[in-house]
């Protein structure tokens, strides 16, 4: 599979820490959210921090697995994995505080074995 970066402003410098060619990047062609959510609408999944890209997927009903610290904004709710705003999202919250290397290693589990829904 490929991956897609949504990621705009000073964050997006971070992709270039991947290697080459890992990451297809098209969003110096996104002028605005009718961009974005053409490029959500082709993508079978959105992975994403607490961000609009994230919202965006949701209220578009596409599957989205959303990372979120320890202690997340209240709209997450506690001890949850689904959102009662977004039926298609999943929530991946911190183990512990500070532990994105431990979120992270859940997700990529989870990606492994994930295939796309029918």
């Amino acid at each position: 599979g490929s991956f897609i970066s949504l990621q705009v402003g000073e964050a997006a410098s971070q992709t270039k820490l991947l290697p080459p060619r890992s990451l297809v990047d098209p969003t110096g062609e996104l002028d605005d959210f009718f961009d974005t959510a053409a490029v959500i609408a082709a993508l079978d999944l959105v992975i994403a921090v607490d961000t609009a890209v994230a919202h965006l997927a949701g209220a578009m009903a596409k599957p989205v697995w959303l990372l979120v610290p320890f202690v997340a904004e209240w709209r997450w709710l506690l001890n949850r994995e689904d959102s009662p705003w977004y039926p298609t999202m999943r929530i991946f919250r911190q183990p512990q505080p500070g532990d994105w290397d431990g979120t992270i290693d859940r997700v990529a589990a989870h990606l492994a074995t994930w295939s796309v829904p029918a």
